[in-house]
């Protein structure tokens, strides 16, 4: 049996108006689209019982939504990013009470694992990093300040299997710094994520937003 989708909800930055029961909603309104592109409220949606679990808690949301029958993503346009960006999910009561419990059966184990992730750095080899950014720099002048060190320690954390691991990246070859540059940008500086959460295979939400990274490396690779 196919997994369903899951339903997405819209913060509207502008007033909203109900297209079935005609209801003023005003602005910030939660709404649903029909296939037809027409408002629903979320009364009429049929979503008015779920509760609103705002993002946060990796482990809160992740178990909230295996265990509520229905889920919906809340997103908001975002003008800065200019794309819509998560902001919780609406499910069930009954499964945000379930997985409360279970996060606070577990929370010690939780908290050694995030003590771990904090030292994350221990397992990156700063004198490479340095050089990948550095490489980086200079192949993508127009990089926004910062932007090189983060793409660094992404690509070339150890044990990753990421880009920055290969061999052709150890030699700072420009095609893996490439890569990992286009994987960057992809997914912080589009759509991309967005449209994976709305059900989308990767190869065509790629070829989505593939002008989106096109725009962005043009930028990159200018010089300032």
């Amino acid at each position: 049996m196919a997994q369903s989708k899951d339903l997405t909800v819209f913060i509207t930055r502008r007033d909203a108006t109900c297209d079935e029961c005609g209801e003023d909603l005003g602005r910030h309104a939660w709404i649903t689209l029909t296939e037809q592109r027409n408002a629903l409220c979320l009364s009429c949606a049929d979503l008015d019982h779920l509760v609103f679990l705002p993002a946060g808690s990796a482990a809160l949301t992740r178990r909230s939504r295996k265990y509520s029958t229905l889920v919906a993503v809340v997103v908001e346009w975002s003008r800065h990013r200019k794309r819509y960006e998560r902001q919780g999910l609406l499910v069930e009561q009954e499964a945000v009470e379930q997985a409360e419990a279970e996060c606070l059966a577990d929370e010690e184990v939780r908290a050694r694992r995030r003590e771990r992730a904090a030292v994350h750095r221990a397992e990156l080899d700063d004198q490479y990093l340095q050089r990948f950014a550095a490489r980086l720099r200079q192949l993508y002048p127009g990089c926004p300040p910062g932007h090189e060190t983060l793409i660094a320690e992404h690509a070339c954390r150890k044990y990753s299997g990421r880009v920055g691991r290969s061999a052709a990246a150890k030699d700072l070859d420009a095609q893996a710094i490439h890569l990992a540059v286009v994987a960057h940008i992809r997914h912080r500086e589009t759509a991309y994520d967005e449209l994976l959460a709305q059900g989308y295979d990767r190869h065509l939400a790629r070829r989505e937003v593939r002008g989106d990274v096109d725009r962005v490396l043009d930028q990159w690779e200018a010089k300032e």
